[in-house]
């Protein structure tokens, strides 16, 4: 069986990051995949603390993290997914805390600071990453694209999918927030936020099928 296993960066546990990553789980396990999403906003963990056991030769966790916290079991779970699925709204030019803390315990053991520059994988994965910003189209387009090129170098083959200007709130008139065009996100999260969900059921099943292949 395909195990897939999807990880929502965003704070918030029914909005348009976790629906996007809802969509590619879904699309995954259309194809014959299981699996499950998991919040990191509900985990209490830190990101890496350079302590370096990840690279201790004859270690016990050589080419592991260490750090005994609660994302543990989620790091060991992700080493036996074939598919990865990474959610993340774009704070501050970047993918939020949780995510950042997230993936430098998930890097960081995989390399080595051998002049071959190896890599410690256990397996190969399937990544597919989900994009949500309030920023316009292809704004962020570059830096999408460098996540994927690392995540690819480290994890396995990459790829994403988006959704810009993205619906922030239910109602606009509570916040310091009358930059936007209200009206047209409203419309954008009735017509066009569908489309990007379809987008995102079609690249988790796109990856579940690439692991039938391998």
């Amino acid at each position: 069986m395909i195990k897939v296993l999807a990880i929502n960066g965003s704070p918030r546990k029914n909005w348009n990051t976790a629906t996007m990553l809802d969509s590619a789980l879904e699309g995954a396990m259309s194809a014959g995949a299981e699996g499950r999403r998991i919040d990191l906003y509900g985990l209490t963990y830190t990101g890496c603390v350079s302590c370096f056991e990840c690279k201790r030769l004859e270690g016990r966790n050589f080419g592991k993290c260490a750090v005994k916290d609660e994302l543990q079991p989620i790091l060991e779970e992700a080493s036996h997914a074939d598919v990865l699925l990474l959610g993340s709204p774009i704070y501050f030019n970047d993918v939020t805390g949780m995510m950042r803390s997230f993936l430098e315990r998930l890097y960081f053991p995989v390399l080595t600071y051998t002049k071959a520059h190896t890599l410690i994988r256990e397996k190969i994965r399937q990544v597919g990453w989900v994009f949500t910003t309030n920023a316009p189209g292809d704004f962020y387009k570059d830096f999408y694209s460098q996540l994927c090129a690392g995540s690819e170098r480290l994890l396995g083959p990459s790829m994403y999918v988006d959704a810009s200007e993205t619906l922030q709130f239910t109602d606009y008139s509570l916040y310091a927030a009358d930059m936007f065009d209200v009206p047209a996100r409203r419309d954008r999260r009735e017509n066009v936020f569908p489309q990007d969900r379809k987008k995102a059921e079609d690249m988790g099943r796109k990856l579940a099928e690439a692991v039938k292949r391998i």
